[in-house]
């Protein structure tokens, strides 16, 4: 009877077809979840990279639509920020929003579409917030600076708002055509509207808000201060609901 030899092998036996096939489906599935982990961290660093927008003068400094934490701003002065700008609201109240918008921005045309009606009922009118709106247009929107000038024209005849509103809701492609007859629409003195608005009277004050604005600090519009708490994009109103009732329980 031969002898059973007790010498170790001194190669690895070489694995059977099934084997193999189960290793290689165990290496397949481990590079597929290395792949999709590449994928969403490449996904998220593409939407922060979104939502911090670009530098005020390219189509990417509109505030994106989503997603910022508000964060606090301790250097932010609210009382210079306020300025001798238009108000909504009771200037008693204790919680101040300041608005630095783009009557030709998509997304401050969301704000005021989806966002604004709902602060307005549940806190402007029942006097707890007041809503301070400046100007910053930016650069690459031609009609911005002359909708700033408009609204502010008609302010000097106590009809700010009422303009305000007719450039979100009418918008600003017509130009100053437009903005004249949007004076007639609420009632101006056309003459001395028109002089305002063809002299650039109002120029000065808008090019004051966006110097502010931007020593403020945005970027890009709109752009949102809440008793010094920086909001950013045409946020939802839960994100201004939850600043708000935070700053009103302090």
């Amino acid at each position: 009877m031969a002898e059973l030899s007790t010498t170790p092998p001194t190669t690895e036996p070489k694995p059977s077809s099934s084997m193999t096939a189960h290793k290689w489906t165990a290496w397949a599935a481990a590079i597929q979840i290395v792949l999709l982990l590449v994928i969403v961290f490449q996904l998220n660093g593409l939407g922060k990279a979104t939502i911090q927008g670009a530098a005020v003068g390219f189509p990417t400094a509109e505030a994106p639509t989503g997603g910022n934490v508000p964060s606090p701003s301790p250097s932010v002065n609210m009382e210079g920020l306020v300025d001798d700008d238009a108000v909504l609201g009771d200037d008693n109240a204790p919680v101040t929003i300041v608005e630095f918008s783009d009557y030709e921005c998509p997304f401050c045309g969301r704000f005021y579409s989806q966002t604004l009606g709902q602060i307005k009922e549940q806190y402007i009118k029942t006097g707890k917030v007041k809503l301070v709106y400046r100007d910053f247009p930016l650069s690459f929107h031609p009609q911005a600076q002359k909708a700033a000038e408009t609204a502010e024209c008609a302010g000097e005849q106590g009809k700010y708002w009422e303009m305000h509103d007719l450039l979100f809701t009418q918008g600003v492609q017509g130009g100053t055509t437009s903005f004249k007859q949007y004076a007639q629409q609420i009632g101006l003195n056309t003459a001395k509207f028109n002089e305002c608005l063809d002299s650039g009277e109002m120029a000065s004050e808008v090019r004051k808000d966006t110097a502010d604005g931007a020593a403020a600090g945005v970027q890009g519009t709109p752009a949102f201060y809440v008793n010094g708490i920086e909001i950013s994009g045409a946020q939802p109103f839960q994100v201004f609901q939850q600043v708000i009732e935070a700053e009103l329980a302090n």
